[in-house]
Protein backbone atom coordinates (compact mmCIF):
# COMPACT_ATOMS: atom_id res chain seq x y z
CA UNK A 1 0.00 0.00 0.00
CA UNK A 2 2.82 2.41 0.64
CA UNK A 3 3.25 2.29 -3.17
CA UNK A 4 0.22 3.96 -4.09
CA UNK A 5 0.58 6.93 -1.52
CA UNK A 6 3.26 7.96 -4.37
CA UNK A 7 2.90 9.80 -7.63
CA UNK A 8 3.83 7.41 -9.93
CA UNK A 9 1.14 4.44 -7.82
CA UNK A 10 -1.38 6.96 -7.61
CA UNK A 11 -0.83 7.68 -11.50
CA UNK A 12 -0.42 3.57 -12.16
CA UNK A 13 -3.29 3.44 -10.75
CA UNK A 14 -5.74 5.60 -12.69
CA UNK A 15 -4.48 3.90 -15.61
CA UNK A 16 -5.71 0.76 -14.56
CA UNK A 17 -9.14 1.87 -13.70
CA UNK A 18 -9.18 3.43 -17.28
CA UNK A 19 -8.33 0.16 -18.56
CA UNK A 20 -10.66 -1.76 -16.49
CA UNK A 21 -13.34 0.58 -17.14
CA UNK A 22 -12.96 0.72 -20.72
CA UNK A 23 -12.74 -3.51 -21.02
CA UNK A 24 -15.91 -3.36 -19.14
CA UNK A 25 -17.90 -1.11 -21.61
CA UNK A 26 -16.63 -2.71 -24.34
CA UNK A 27 -17.14 -5.96 -23.01
CA UNK A 28 -20.79 -4.61 -22.36
CA UNK A 29 -21.40 -3.66 -25.79
CA UNK A 30 -20.03 -6.64 -27.40
CA UNK A 31 -22.56 -8.71 -25.19
CA UNK A 32 -25.42 -6.40 -26.60
CA UNK A 33 -24.13 -7.35 -29.67
CA UNK A 34 -24.02 -10.93 -29.29
CA UNK A 35 -27.58 -10.64 -27.76
CA UNK A 36 -28.76 -9.50 -30.77
CA UNK A 37 -26.92 -11.64 -32.70
CA UNK A 38 -28.39 -14.79 -30.97
CA UNK A 39 -31.74 -13.41 -31.43
CA UNK A 40 -31.22 -13.10 -34.98
CA UNK A 41 -29.75 -16.26 -35.64
CA UNK A 42 -32.90 -17.94 -33.65
CA UNK A 43 -35.56 -15.91 -36.48
CA UNK A 44 -32.81 -16.79 -39.26
CA UNK A 45 -33.32 -21.00 -38.10
CA UNK A 46 -37.16 -20.68 -37.81
CA UNK A 47 -37.23 -18.87 -41.41
CA UNK A 48 -35.12 -21.52 -42.34
CA UNK A 49 -37.26 -24.49 -40.93
CA UNK A 50 -40.37 -22.97 -42.49
CA UNK A 51 -39.07 -22.43 -45.72
CA UNK A 52 -37.90 -25.90 -45.43
CA UNK A 53 -41.24 -27.41 -44.80
CA UNK A 54 -43.31 -24.66 -47.65
CA UNK A 55 -40.80 -26.14 -49.77
CA UNK A 56 -41.66 -30.13 -49.02
CA UNK A 57 -45.41 -28.85 -49.00
CA UNK A 58 -45.03 -28.11 -52.58
CA UNK A 59 -43.45 -31.96 -53.76
CA UNK A 60 -45.35 -35.16 -53.96
CA UNK A 61 -45.05 -37.22 -51.79
CA UNK A 62 -44.15 -40.11 -53.00
CA UNK A 63 -41.58 -37.74 -54.93
CA UNK A 64 -39.81 -36.77 -52.03
CA UNK A 65 -36.79 -38.32 -51.43
CA UNK A 66 -34.52 -35.69 -49.09
CA UNK A 67 -31.19 -36.79 -49.81
CA UNK A 68 -32.07 -36.61 -53.81
CA UNK A 69 -33.01 -33.50 -53.29
CA UNK A 70 -30.74 -32.43 -50.92
CA UNK A 71 -27.64 -33.13 -53.29
CA UNK A 72 -29.25 -32.27 -57.14
CA UNK A 73 -27.23 -30.01 -58.49
CA UNK A 74 -29.56 -27.84 -60.06
CA UNK A 75 -32.09 -27.81 -56.92
CA UNK A 76 -33.06 -23.94 -55.43
CA UNK A 77 -34.43 -25.49 -51.83
CA UNK A 78 -31.07 -25.12 -50.34
CA UNK A 79 -28.03 -22.83 -51.04
CA UNK A 80 -24.28 -23.41 -49.77
CA UNK A 81 -24.93 -21.55 -46.87
CA UNK A 82 -28.04 -23.25 -45.54
CA UNK A 83 -26.37 -27.26 -46.61
CA UNK A 84 -23.94 -25.74 -44.18
CA UNK A 85 -26.24 -25.00 -41.78
CA UNK A 86 -28.37 -28.35 -41.93
CA UNK A 87 -27.24 -31.55 -40.55
CA UNK A 88 -29.69 -33.56 -40.92
CA UNK A 89 -33.54 -33.50 -42.16
CA UNK A 90 -35.98 -36.39 -40.94
CA UNK A 91 -39.24 -37.04 -42.33
CA UNK A 92 -41.71 -38.69 -39.81
CA UNK A 93 -44.49 -40.08 -40.52
CA UNK A 94 -47.99 -40.98 -39.05
CA UNK A 95 -47.15 -43.99 -37.30
CA UNK A 96 -44.28 -41.97 -36.03
CA UNK A 97 -41.82 -44.02 -38.29
CA UNK A 98 -38.62 -42.14 -39.95
CA UNK A 99 -39.29 -42.90 -43.66
CA UNK A 100 -36.14 -40.43 -45.03
CA UNK A 101 -33.50 -38.94 -43.45
CA UNK A 102 -29.97 -37.61 -44.60
CA UNK A 103 -28.25 -40.01 -42.20
CA UNK A 104 -27.87 -43.40 -43.54
CA UNK A 105 -28.37 -44.16 -39.56
CA UNK A 106 -32.36 -43.34 -39.11
CA UNK A 107 -32.61 -44.27 -43.00
CA UNK A 108 -35.06 -47.84 -43.46
CA UNK A 109 -33.54 -51.56 -43.83
CA UNK A 110 -34.65 -54.20 -45.98
CA UNK A 111 -33.97 -57.78 -45.11
CA UNK A 112 -33.54 -60.98 -47.52
CA UNK A 113 -37.49 -60.89 -48.40
CA UNK A 114 -37.16 -57.10 -49.41
CA UNK A 115 -39.66 -56.22 -46.05
CA UNK A 116 -38.69 -53.22 -44.73
CA UNK A 117 -37.82 -51.82 -41.49
CA UNK A 118 -38.49 -48.22 -40.19
CA UNK A 119 -36.75 -46.56 -36.91
CA UNK A 120 -38.87 -45.78 -34.62
CA UNK A 121 -39.35 -42.12 -33.49
CA UNK A 122 -38.73 -43.03 -29.56
CA UNK A 123 -36.05 -45.15 -30.59
CA UNK A 124 -33.92 -42.23 -31.46
CA UNK A 125 -32.38 -40.87 -28.17
CA UNK A 126 -29.26 -39.18 -29.56
CA UNK A 127 -31.42 -36.62 -31.16
CA UNK A 128 -30.63 -32.97 -29.88
CA UNK A 129 -33.18 -30.59 -27.82
CA UNK A 130 -36.64 -30.04 -29.27
CA UNK A 131 -36.92 -26.32 -30.10
CA UNK A 132 -40.40 -24.64 -29.18
CA UNK A 133 -42.03 -28.39 -28.53
CA UNK A 134 -44.99 -26.07 -27.25
CA UNK A 135 -46.54 -25.77 -30.51
CA UNK A 136 -47.06 -29.74 -31.16
CA UNK A 137 -49.36 -29.88 -28.63
CA UNK A 138 -50.45 -33.59 -27.77
CA UNK A 139 -48.20 -34.58 -30.62
CA UNK A 140 -44.75 -33.78 -28.52
CA UNK A 141 -45.39 -36.62 -26.23
CA UNK A 142 -44.24 -38.84 -29.21
CA UNK A 143 -40.66 -36.82 -29.44
CA UNK A 144 -37.71 -38.57 -27.19
CA UNK A 145 -36.21 -34.96 -27.49
CA UNK A 146 -39.05 -33.09 -25.82
CA UNK A 147 -36.99 -32.33 -22.40
CA UNK A 148 -33.66 -30.45 -23.00
CA UNK A 149 -32.21 -32.08 -19.36
CA UNK A 150 -31.55 -34.83 -21.79
CA UNK A 151 -29.66 -33.98 -23.95
CA UNK A 152 -27.08 -31.46 -22.12
CA UNK A 153 -24.34 -32.64 -24.03
CA UNK A 154 -26.23 -32.15 -27.35
CA UNK A 155 -25.22 -28.77 -28.57
CA UNK A 156 -27.43 -28.60 -31.81
CA UNK A 157 -30.93 -28.30 -32.17
CA UNK A 158 -34.15 -29.61 -33.50
CA UNK A 159 -37.21 -28.22 -35.10
CA UNK A 160 -40.47 -30.38 -35.92
CA UNK A 161 -43.24 -29.11 -38.25
CA UNK A 162 -46.13 -30.50 -39.04
CA UNK A 163 -47.20 -31.83 -42.96
CA UNK A 164 -51.18 -32.41 -43.41
CA UNK A 165 -50.98 -35.06 -46.30
CA UNK A 166 -53.34 -37.10 -47.26
CA UNK A 167 -51.75 -40.33 -45.34
CA UNK A 168 -52.42 -38.64 -41.94
CA UNK A 169 -49.95 -35.97 -40.27
CA UNK A 170 -46.73 -35.86 -41.41
CA UNK A 171 -43.44 -34.49 -39.70
CA UNK A 172 -40.13 -33.17 -41.11
CA UNK A 173 -37.93 -32.73 -38.36
CA UNK A 174 -34.39 -30.09 -39.32
CA UNK A 175 -31.85 -30.88 -37.49
CA UNK A 176 -29.41 -27.83 -37.30
CA UNK A 177 -25.65 -27.03 -36.88
CA UNK A 178 -25.50 -25.21 -33.34
CA UNK A 179 -23.43 -22.49 -34.11
CA UNK A 180 -23.53 -20.42 -30.71
CA UNK A 181 -20.09 -21.00 -30.04
CA UNK A 182 -18.55 -19.78 -33.08
CA UNK A 183 -20.68 -17.02 -32.84
CA UNK A 184 -19.40 -16.44 -29.41
CA UNK A 185 -16.27 -16.85 -30.44
CA UNK A 186 -16.90 -13.55 -32.99
CA UNK A 187 -18.37 -11.50 -30.45
CA UNK A 188 -15.45 -11.83 -28.46
CA UNK A 189 -12.56 -11.74 -31.24
CA UNK A 190 -13.33 -7.63 -30.92
CA UNK A 191 -12.46 -7.66 -27.18
CA UNK A 192 -9.56 -9.57 -27.72
CA UNK A 193 -8.13 -7.14 -30.15
CA UNK A 194 -9.31 -3.96 -28.19
CA UNK A 195 -7.45 -6.17 -25.10
CA UNK A 196 -4.04 -6.50 -27.13
CA UNK A 197 -4.24 -2.97 -28.27
CA UNK A 198 -4.71 -1.60 -24.68
CA UNK A 199 -3.12 -3.93 -23.53
CA UNK A 200 0.07 -2.31 -25.55
CA UNK A 201 -0.67 0.94 -25.05
CA UNK A 202 -0.78 1.06 -21.64
CA UNK A 203 2.47 -1.08 -21.08
CA UNK A 204 3.94 1.89 -23.02
CA UNK A 205 2.08 4.42 -21.25
CA UNK A 206 3.26 2.88 -17.78
CA UNK A 207 6.72 3.01 -19.10
CA UNK A 208 6.29 6.60 -19.75
CA UNK A 209 4.94 7.86 -17.10
CA UNK A 210 7.80 5.27 -14.71
CA UNK A 211 10.22 7.35 -17.09
CA UNK A 212 8.42 10.50 -16.27
CA UNK A 213 7.78 10.38 -12.82
CA UNK A 214 11.70 8.53 -11.81
CA UNK A 215 13.13 12.26 -11.86
CA UNK A 216 10.31 13.08 -9.17
CA UNK A 217 11.28 9.65 -7.05
CA UNK A 218 14.83 10.95 -7.51
CA UNK A 219 14.27 14.34 -6.56
CA UNK A 220 12.22 13.52 -3.61
CA UNK A 221 14.97 11.01 -2.51
CA UNK A 222 17.77 13.28 -2.74
CA UNK A 223 15.60 15.68 -1.03
CA UNK A 224 15.47 12.85 2.00
CA UNK A 225 18.98 12.32 2.16
CA UNK A 226 20.15 16.33 2.53
CA UNK A 227 17.40 17.05 4.99
CA UNK A 228 19.12 13.51 7.06
CA UNK A 229 22.67 15.55 6.85
CA UNK A 230 23.78 13.82 3.68
CA UNK A 231 24.79 17.07 1.20
CA UNK A 232 26.59 14.95 -1.29
CA UNK A 233 23.99 13.22 -2.77
CA UNK A 234 23.30 14.51 -6.40
CA UNK A 235 20.53 14.00 -8.47
CA UNK A 236 21.70 12.08 -11.70
CA UNK A 237 19.21 13.79 -14.41
CA UNK A 238 21.72 17.15 -14.53
CA UNK A 239 22.03 16.38 -17.99
CA UNK A 240 18.54 16.60 -19.09
CA UNK A 241 17.61 19.73 -21.49
CA UNK A 242 14.01 19.90 -20.33
CA UNK A 243 12.55 20.98 -17.15
CA UNK A 244 12.98 18.18 -15.06
CA UNK A 245 16.43 18.78 -16.15
CA UNK A 246 17.16 22.17 -14.92
CA UNK A 247 15.08 21.25 -11.69
CA UNK A 248 17.75 18.37 -11.39
CA UNK A 249 20.76 20.54 -12.05
CA UNK A 250 19.21 23.37 -9.78
CA UNK A 251 19.01 20.86 -7.14
CA UNK A 252 22.47 19.96 -7.32
CA UNK A 253 24.10 23.41 -7.53
CA UNK A 254 21.87 23.77 -4.30
CA UNK A 255 23.54 20.77 -3.01
CA UNK A 256 27.05 21.71 -3.65
CA UNK A 257 26.55 25.35 -1.78
CA UNK A 258 25.15 23.80 0.90
CA UNK A 259 28.05 21.06 1.27
CA UNK A 260 30.80 23.87 0.61
CA UNK A 261 28.59 25.72 3.64
CA UNK A 262 29.07 23.10 5.74
CA UNK A 263 32.69 22.43 5.40
CA UNK A 264 33.36 26.66 6.12
CA UNK A 265 31.31 25.91 9.03
CA UNK A 266 33.15 23.06 10.11
CA UNK A 267 36.59 24.93 9.44
CA UNK A 268 35.08 28.25 11.08
CA UNK A 269 34.27 26.02 13.95
CA UNK A 270 37.56 24.15 14.06
CA UNK A 271 39.58 27.62 13.89
CA UNK A 272 37.21 29.07 16.71
CA UNK A 273 38.02 25.95 18.52
CA UNK A 274 41.81 26.20 18.20
CA UNK A 275 41.72 29.98 18.95
CA UNK A 276 39.86 29.36 22.43
CA UNK A 277 42.39 26.36 23.06
CA UNK A 278 45.33 28.42 22.14
CA UNK A 279 44.01 31.48 24.39
CA UNK A 280 43.63 28.61 27.01
CA UNK A 281 46.61 27.06 27.27
CA UNK A 282 48.49 30.03 27.11
CA UNK A 283 46.70 30.96 30.10
CA UNK A 284 47.22 27.39 31.78
CA UNK A 285 51.17 27.53 30.83
CA UNK A 286 51.52 30.72 32.40
CA UNK A 287 49.32 30.21 35.87
CA UNK A 288 49.94 26.54 36.21
CA UNK A 289 53.26 25.07 35.26
CA UNK A 290 55.43 27.09 37.82
CA UNK A 291 53.30 25.90 40.58
CA UNK A 292 53.29 23.03 39.18
CA UNK A 293 57.07 22.97 39.01
CA UNK A 294 57.95 24.05 42.55
CA UNK A 295 55.27 21.15 43.56
CA UNK A 296 57.44 18.46 41.29
CA UNK A 297 60.88 19.92 43.15
CA UNK A 298 59.57 19.93 46.75
CA UNK A 299 58.41 16.18 46.06
CA UNK A 300 61.84 15.72 44.95
CA UNK A 301 63.03 17.36 48.08
CA UNK A 302 60.69 15.87 50.76
CA UNK A 303 61.84 12.32 49.03
CA UNK A 304 65.90 13.00 49.11
CA UNK A 305 65.67 14.85 52.92
CA UNK A 306 62.74 14.21 54.85
CA UNK A 307 62.15 9.94 54.05
CA UNK A 308 61.17 8.44 56.99
CA UNK A 309 63.83 6.24 58.81
CA UNK A 310 61.82 3.02 59.21
CA UNK A 311 61.25 1.08 56.06
CA UNK A 312 57.32 0.29 56.29
CA UNK A 313 56.93 4.14 56.42
CA UNK A 314 59.81 4.79 54.07
CA UNK A 315 57.76 2.83 51.72
CA UNK A 316 54.14 4.47 52.07
CA UNK A 317 56.02 7.59 52.00
CA UNK A 318 57.48 6.56 48.52
CA UNK A 319 54.55 5.77 47.39
CA UNK A 320 52.49 8.39 48.28
CA UNK A 321 54.86 11.09 46.58
CA UNK A 322 54.82 8.68 43.57
CA UNK A 323 51.75 9.31 43.18
CA UNK A 324 51.84 13.06 43.75
CA UNK A 325 54.57 13.20 40.84
CA UNK A 326 52.19 11.41 38.51
CA UNK A 327 49.52 13.39 38.78
CA UNK A 328 51.71 16.50 38.89
CA UNK A 329 52.76 14.75 35.32
CA UNK A 330 49.33 14.02 34.42
CA UNK A 331 48.18 17.67 34.88
CA UNK A 332 51.62 18.98 32.98
CA UNK A 333 50.79 16.51 30.37
CA UNK A 334 47.49 17.63 29.46
CA UNK A 335 48.82 21.71 29.32
CA UNK A 336 51.27 20.45 26.99
CA UNK A 337 48.54 19.02 25.16
CA UNK A 338 46.39 21.77 24.95
CA UNK A 339 49.21 23.99 23.96
CA UNK A 340 50.57 21.21 21.18
CA UNK A 341 46.79 21.38 19.48
CA UNK A 342 46.87 25.01 19.57
CA UNK A 343 49.85 26.07 18.37
CA UNK A 344 51.41 26.47 14.76
CA UNK A 345 53.09 23.30 13.60
CA UNK A 346 56.15 23.10 10.93
CA UNK A 347 57.87 19.85 11.14
CA UNK A 348 61.73 19.44 10.31
CA UNK A 349 61.40 16.62 8.09
CA UNK A 350 64.39 14.31 7.47
CA UNK A 351 65.08 10.64 7.27
CA UNK A 352 65.06 8.52 10.48
CA UNK A 353 65.35 4.69 11.47
CA UNK A 354 61.79 4.09 12.13
CA UNK A 355 62.61 1.33 15.30
CA UNK A 356 64.54 4.50 17.00
CA UNK A 357 61.74 6.42 17.29
CA UNK A 358 59.06 3.44 18.84
CA UNK A 359 62.27 2.37 21.17
CA UNK A 360 62.33 6.00 22.39
CA UNK A 361 58.57 6.51 22.47
CA UNK A 362 57.97 3.10 24.33
CA UNK A 363 60.11 4.10 27.26
CA UNK A 364 57.41 6.66 28.77
CA UNK A 365 54.81 3.60 28.93
CA UNK A 366 57.47 1.47 30.09
CA UNK A 367 56.76 2.06 33.71
CA UNK A 368 52.86 1.65 33.82
CA UNK A 369 53.04 -1.27 31.39
CA UNK A 370 55.47 -3.38 34.01
CA UNK A 371 52.91 -2.02 37.11
CA UNK A 372 50.29 -3.36 34.82
CA UNK A 373 52.31 -6.77 33.68
CA UNK A 374 51.93 -5.73 29.92
CA UNK A 375 54.54 -7.79 27.71
CA UNK A 376 55.70 -4.87 25.36
CA UNK A 377 57.51 -6.69 22.09
CA UNK A 378 58.77 -4.79 18.44
CA UNK A 379 58.34 -7.00 15.60
CA UNK A 380 60.65 -4.90 12.50
CA UNK A 381 60.97 -6.69 8.98
CA UNK A 382 64.59 -7.32 7.38
CA UNK A 383 65.10 -3.75 4.74
CA UNK A 384 62.57 -1.57 6.28
CA UNK A 385 63.53 2.03 4.75
CA UNK A 386 63.97 4.88 6.80
CA UNK A 387 60.73 7.31 7.11
CA UNK A 388 60.70 11.23 6.55
CA UNK A 389 59.41 12.87 9.59
CA UNK A 390 60.55 14.90 12.84
CA UNK A 391 61.61 12.93 15.70
CA UNK A 392 60.20 15.13 18.69
CA UNK A 393 56.57 14.87 16.45
CA UNK A 394 56.56 11.21 15.96
CA UNK A 395 57.51 11.02 19.40
CA UNK A 396 54.54 12.33 20.66
CA UNK A 397 52.40 10.79 17.91
CA UNK A 398 53.81 7.28 19.67
CA UNK A 399 53.78 8.00 23.26
CA UNK A 400 50.35 8.86 22.53
CA UNK A 401 49.46 5.80 21.20
CA UNK A 402 51.54 3.72 23.71
CA UNK A 403 49.92 5.38 26.67
CA UNK A 404 46.40 4.49 25.54
CA UNK A 405 47.16 1.38 24.92
CA UNK A 406 48.75 0.00 28.11
CA UNK A 407 46.18 2.26 29.73
CA UNK A 408 43.24 0.53 27.78
CA UNK A 409 44.37 -3.14 29.64
CA UNK A 410 43.61 -4.22 33.17
CA UNK A 411 46.01 -4.74 35.80
CA UNK A 412 46.27 -8.42 34.90
CA UNK A 413 48.05 -7.88 32.22
CA UNK A 414 48.19 -8.28 28.57
CA UNK A 415 50.08 -7.53 25.43
CA UNK A 416 51.54 -4.54 23.26
CA UNK A 417 53.11 -5.21 19.89
CA UNK A 418 54.51 -2.76 17.90
CA UNK A 419 54.83 -4.16 13.85
CA UNK A 420 57.19 -2.00 11.55
CA UNK A 421 57.14 -3.10 7.61
CA UNK A 422 57.26 -1.66 4.37
CA UNK A 423 53.76 -0.95 2.57
CA UNK A 424 53.06 -3.73 -0.26
CA UNK A 425 53.83 -0.77 -2.68
CA UNK A 426 57.07 0.51 -1.38
CA UNK A 427 56.33 4.11 -1.08
CA UNK A 428 55.60 3.31 3.02
CA UNK A 429 56.30 2.66 6.18
CA UNK A 430 53.40 1.10 8.10
CA UNK A 431 53.70 0.87 12.14
CA UNK A 432 50.84 -1.36 13.62
CA UNK A 433 50.46 -0.62 17.58
CA UNK A 434 48.13 -3.79 18.63
CA UNK A 435 47.24 -4.18 22.15
CA UNK A 436 45.07 -6.33 23.96
CA UNK A 437 42.72 -4.27 26.01
CA UNK A 438 39.06 -3.58 26.23
CA UNK A 439 39.33 -2.29 22.47
CA UNK A 440 36.47 0.53 21.14
CA UNK A 441 32.83 0.49 21.11
CA UNK A 442 31.59 0.73 17.15
CA UNK A 443 29.82 3.86 17.51
CA UNK A 444 33.03 5.70 19.23
CA UNK A 445 35.25 4.63 16.33
CA UNK A 446 34.15 7.18 14.67
CA UNK A 447 34.69 10.13 16.43
CA UNK A 448 38.15 9.06 18.33
CA UNK A 449 40.26 11.57 16.26
CA UNK A 450 37.75 14.66 16.86
CA UNK A 451 39.02 17.55 19.65
CA UNK A 452 37.61 16.99 23.05
CA UNK A 453 36.02 13.69 22.75
CA UNK A 454 37.30 11.22 25.12
CA UNK A 455 36.07 7.92 26.59
CA UNK A 456 38.06 8.54 29.73
CA UNK A 457 36.99 10.01 32.72
CA UNK A 458 39.78 12.16 33.26
CA UNK A 459 41.11 12.90 30.06
CA UNK A 460 41.03 15.98 27.67
CA UNK A 461 40.41 14.07 24.17
CA UNK A 462 43.26 16.24 22.52
CA UNK A 463 45.72 13.27 22.39
CA UNK A 464 44.67 11.29 19.15
CA UNK A 465 43.16 14.65 17.46
CA UNK A 466 47.15 15.63 18.14
CA UNK A 467 47.98 12.52 17.05
CA UNK A 468 46.17 12.96 13.72
CA UNK A 469 47.41 16.40 13.17
CA UNK A 470 50.70 15.38 12.99
CA UNK A 471 50.35 12.60 11.18
CA UNK A 472 48.50 15.16 8.69
CA UNK A 473 51.55 17.09 8.91
CA UNK A 474 53.85 14.05 7.97
CA UNK A 475 51.60 13.65 4.85
CA UNK A 476 50.66 10.16 6.07
CA UNK A 477 47.67 8.47 7.25
CA UNK A 478 46.26 6.37 10.18
CA UNK A 479 43.73 3.56 10.74
CA UNK A 480 41.90 2.11 13.62
CA UNK A 481 40.96 -1.59 13.56
CA UNK A 482 38.89 -2.53 17.31
CA UNK A 483 36.85 -5.03 18.79
CA UNK A 484 35.15 -4.32 22.81
CA UNK A 485 36.47 -6.84 24.52
CA UNK A 486 39.06 -8.09 22.26
CA UNK A 487 41.66 -5.02 21.98
CA UNK A 488 42.66 -2.47 19.41
CA UNK A 489 45.02 -1.90 16.40
CA UNK A 490 46.41 1.57 14.63
CA UNK A 491 48.01 1.70 11.93
CA UNK A 492 49.99 4.47 10.82
CA UNK A 493 51.37 5.09 7.52
CA UNK A 494 54.83 7.62 6.92
CA UNK A 495 55.91 8.11 3.80
CA UNK A 496 59.40 6.63 3.18
CA UNK A 497 62.61 8.77 3.43
CA UNK A 498 64.15 8.49 -0.59
CA UNK A 499 67.75 7.79 1.33
CA UNK A 500 68.67 4.20 1.19
CA UNK A 501 67.93 2.10 4.24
Amino acid sequence: MQFFNTFRGRLLLILAILLVTTLGVQYYLNLRTQRENNDLREAQARALVAGITLGFRSIPLEDLRVKDLFDETDQTYFDAATKQRIRDILIIDSNWQVIDSLSPDYLPTYDDNDNVSYKKLSELTDLPPLMEGSRLGGDLKNFPNQQTALNKNISDEAHAIPLETSLGRYYVMVILRNEKSEAAWRAAQPLIFTLGILLVSTLITFLLVWRFARPIADLSNAAREVAEGNLSVRVPDGERHDEMGRLALNFNEMASELEKTRDLQTQLQQAEKSAVVGRLGSAIAHEIRNPLNYINLTLDHLRSKYAPVDEERRTTFDTLTAQLKAEVARINRQISDFLNYSRPTKANLRPIEARKVIEDSLRIAEAEAADKNVTISIVEHENTPKVLGDPEFLRSVFNNLFINAVQAMESDGGNLTVKIYADDNGDCVNFDVTDTGNGIMEENLANIFEPYFSTKETGTGLGLAIVQKIVDIHHGSISVESEPGKGTKFTVRLQRSETSV
